[in-house]
């Protein structure tokens, strides 16, 4: 389809984007007559449209408007008129000629003002993008003790800044496009060249120029629409709120996407090692590093396992605990008129109410009401003997331990992964959490982000030298890592000299 060039005539383009724009309040279409005379003697028009909210109001009357009227010099050929504005009127320096019309309406809608010239088969896009939008502020939910406190916000180019800010080299790539056919949200591809992988840089443009939807609102759509095992649980994009992640990523040759109006960004690959790394095991000592990241690893296995082991001895294979603990539990339960797996999944239900609660409640009072909420519920249940005080203790010992995770959409996982652990142990015992345990094993060395495997670097951790394991369970002294990940081109994996 070819794609419909500007007129020439002035008033024809007027009625177009008058027809385009009618019953658009917040469209402000200006058209006023410029001093002098062209070289062909005949008074110049111009027209001025741009978005009220978006555009800054300040900026296009003083850099715009006001050099255009006191303007007089109009000695110039007619099809020069458009060139002779940009350079020696306009008090603007990011200017951008543009002969398609329907670009000129996107770029409106974009936030930019653009100036249309009578006999000109061309407009002039002057940017002015003034957004209203939030400061920076600190991370929501990847807060740390050591480390920078600013956060990504909804602005696009603010975002791309912050990252710009902490990598002061050319080699930062930048490339941005729009996607979404009625909403042409802004996507960014953050990279550094010569360090990426380029068949990982090819996948991800790919992919990004085959989707076809009418908007998208925020990274988690986009997320979704380009990962490869869209059935598993499992994330294969990190998303994160910190910017200081974000370029420590991209300088070990992994790629951000950025969304406009979103938040956050996502980083690809993504492997399962990813998830339990936080800024802050790189600021404080390698040993006390390596054991937190040895904490959060620890915690996962109790925010899976707990409540489903727990239900599968109880049920089945009791008598393969000390004979203290099956006192002390059956003593406990006693009085519960309930079974066992019932007991825990009511309780994990519940827990679950008051997360989901607390969440969207203000937050002055969500923290109140998950920390009471949880105290009175449990003591509650206990004295009135509907559940034993032991199911509470492994219902919060799992509650708490996913929260020892650093990244929300992973810990969202376990929550799930819980449940499936409890029903298989009210079935089948010990026999069904082994089973599941290897099924989640089967499903995690098969699945795959961008052609890295998931399980990296537990799986063909010999690759690269062995280098991906010094960062792994263990936290190695950052004077020791001398090489990037699996994540960066084969021929500069080198991060720095070893001349230590």
């Amino acid at each position: 389809m070819e794609k419909e060039k500007i007129s020439r005539e002035i008033n024809d383009v007027i009625r177009l984007l008058e027809k385009r724009f009618e019953n658009c309040g917040d469209v402000v279409q200006k058209e006023f007559v410029l001093p002098g005379n062209g070289g062909d003697g005949e008074k110049k028009k111009a027209y001025l449209v741009y978005i009220d909210g978006l555009a800054d109001a300040i900026l296009i009357n003083e850099s715009i408007v006001k050099p255009l009227l006191r303007e007089e010099r109009r000695e110039t050929a007619r099809g020069d008129l458009l060139a002779y504005v940009d350079h020696h009127v306009l008090e603007n320096v990011d200017t951008k000629v543009i002969g398609e019309m329907e670009r000129t309406i996107t770029e409106v809608l974009s936030g930019n003002t653009m100036l249309y010239l009578s006999g000109c088969a061309q407009a002039l896009m002057i940017s002015s993008k003034h957004f209203p939008n939030r400061g920076i502020e600190e991370p929501g939910t990847e807060l740390v003790i050591r480390g920078s406190k600013d956060a990504f916000t909804e602005n696009f180019r603010t975002n791309t800044a912050l990252i710009r800010r902490r990598i002061r080299d050319s080699s930062l790539k930048a490339e941005q496009l729009q996607i979404g056919e009625r909403s042409k949200t802004d996507v960014g591809i953050l990279y550094m060249d010569g360090i990426v992988r380029e068949d990982v840089l090819r996948n991800v443009k790919k992919r990004l120029d085959e989707v076809s939807i009418d908007g998208i609102f925020d990274s988690g759509m986009l997320e979704h629409l380009l990962e490869d095992g869209w059935t598993s649980l499992f994330p294969q994009f990190q998303y994160t709120e910190r910017p200081d992640k974000a370029a420590a990523s991209i300088m070990e040759g992994r790629i951000a996407l950025i969304v406009d109006n979103s938040p956050g960004i996502l980083l690809l690959p993504a492997t399962l090692n990813c998830f339990f790394q936080a800024s802050d095991d790189y600021y404080n000592h390698w040993l006390v590093g390596t054991f937190e990241r040895l904490m959060r690893y620890l915690a996962s296995v109790i925010a899976i396992l707990v409540p489903g082991l727990y239900v599968a001895l109880m049920s089945y294979q009791a008598p393969l605990l000390p004979e203290a603990f099956i006192t002390i539990f059956t003593d406990v339960r006693r009085e519960v008129p309930f079974s066992v797996a019932l007991e825990i999944l009511a309780m994990e239900l519940a827990f679950e109410l008051l997360r989901e609660a607390g969440l969207r409640m203000p937050r002055q009072m969500g923290n109140t009401i998950g920390i009471l909420g949880g105290l009175v519920v449990g003591q509650a249940a206990v004295e009135a003997g509907l559940v034993g005080g032991i199911s509470v203790i492994i219902v919060s010992l799992g509650a708490i331990a996913s929260f020892a995770i650093p990244n929300e959409s992973f810990v969202s996982t376990f929550r799930l992964l819980k449940f499936v652990m409890i029903a298989l142990g009210a079935v089948w015992g010990l026999y069904g959490i082994a089973l599941g345990v290897l099924a989640l094993t089967v499903h995690l060395s098969a699945l795959e982000s961008f052609g890295i495997p998931y399980l990296m670097p537990a799986v063909a951790g010999n690759v690269n030298s062995g280098a991906d394991r010094q960062d792994f369970l263990a936290r190695f002294p950052i004077r020791k890592m001398n090489r990037r990940p699996i994540f960066a081109n084969d021929q500069n994996r080198r991060r720095k000299n070893d001349v230590f």
